[in-house]
């Protein structure tokens, strides 16, 4: 995703003189953040970037690693750390946002007036990158959404540039399938992966043209991809230009289109100046306990979405292995 921000996204962070970033929810170490930091300030020297969170534990050991660092000659520049969370407790509107394995605790309707808010939070042209990673950032899906008009009275700021996007990544040795990436869908799609909704028709397309490319595999794994994408690319708007798109980002395990395409079919409309209701619960906490019940239904189903695809073939291998297993022999290949 780091990648993502600063090479797609770089005419965003470009066009502030001083741009301002928020990591929302670093987390239990602030080591994203730094990570961050490092990359976009190889592009953009003038970037500031803040660590938000709403434990003070966690700010101040963010803080104690921060000093630690900066007595050992690291200097450091830019980079800070505050508590906060949805309502943006800095000096001034941030160009970006990464909001990063946060909202998945929340339920489906507080996520969309989480994306409102953060939104309509952001500076003129500013963008919001939210979404879902496994625990080593091998697999991950995000939206890219941009800023919200300012419609207060007198409100002067307009929305930001581009459509929003959902881009798919993965390390391309780590999947299976194309459809693995299921179980890291923001949480607005989370439970979405149903027949009958776009995104799970896109993750079927997606395994079938992987499912044709196989021919690709003796020239690498990476060839299979491109030649699966390219194939999807004929049914689904897939971006095929630069910076959000084309063979370069392929290549890399991405793969955008526009949120539309992929969109919950009761929220087909775009998102370009949409503003969801935002509640008077409280949207500012970003501490990792649920507020969704783990064992609830729709929870279940979302755990029976992982193979949602998983054909007689594959199901009559997966059993053919687990009895080779158990009688100790090796499964045909």
């Amino acid at each position: 995703m780091d990648r993502w921000i600063t090479q797609a996204l770089r005419s965003a962070l470009s066009a502030a003189e001083r741009p301002l970033i928020v990591d929302l929810g670093f987390g239990a170490t602030p080591v994203t953040t730094i990570e961050l930091y490092i990359r976009i300030r190889a592009t953009v020297p003038n970037a500031e970037v803040t660590g938000l969170e709403i434990d003070p534990d966690r700010v101040a050991s963010a803080r104690r690693d921060l000093a630690a660092r900066r007595a050992e000659g690291h200097e450091l520049p830019g980079l800070s750390f505050a508590m906060g969370g949805f309502e943006l407790t800095v000096p001034r509107r941030p160009v970006l946002i990464r909001a990063f394995n946060v909202l998945r605790q929340y339920p489906e309707e507080r996520a969309w007036t989480v994306w409102s808010q953060l939104r309509s939070g952001l500076a003129d042209g500013g963008v919001l990158v939210e979404g879902t990673c496994d625990e080593i950032g091998r697999r991950a899906v995000w939206v890219t959404l941009p800023a919200l008009p300012d419609r207060s009275p007198g409100g002067v700021r307009t929305a930001g540039s581009g459509e929003p996007l959902i881009t798919f990544s993965a390390r391309i040795a780590s999947l299976e399938r194309p459809s693995d990436l299921a179980e890291r869908l923001p949480k607005v799609l989370i439970h979405r992966n149903v027949p009958g909704e776009p995104v799970h028709q896109f993750l079927r397309d997606f395994d079938r043209a992987w499912d044709h490319a196989a021919p690709y595999s003796g020239f690498g794994l990476r060839q299979r991809w491109l030649a699966a994408v390219t194939s999807l690319s004929a049914g689904w708007p897939v971006l095929r230009d630069p910076p959000q798109g084309g063979p370069r980002r392929w290549r890399l395990g991405e793969v955008t289109l526009p949120w539309a395409a992929v969109a919950p079919s009761a929220y087909r409309e775009p998102l370009a100046t949409r503003a969801f209701p935002v509640g008077t619960g409280n949207c500012g906490g970003l501490a990792e306990s649920a507020s969704e019940d783990a064992t609830s239904s729709s929870a279940v189903a979302a755990r029976d979405l992982r193979w949602p695809h998983a054909g007689p073939r594959r199901a009559r291998r997966r059993r053919d292995r687990a009895a080779f297993a158990r009688e100790g022999q090796r499964p045909r290949s």
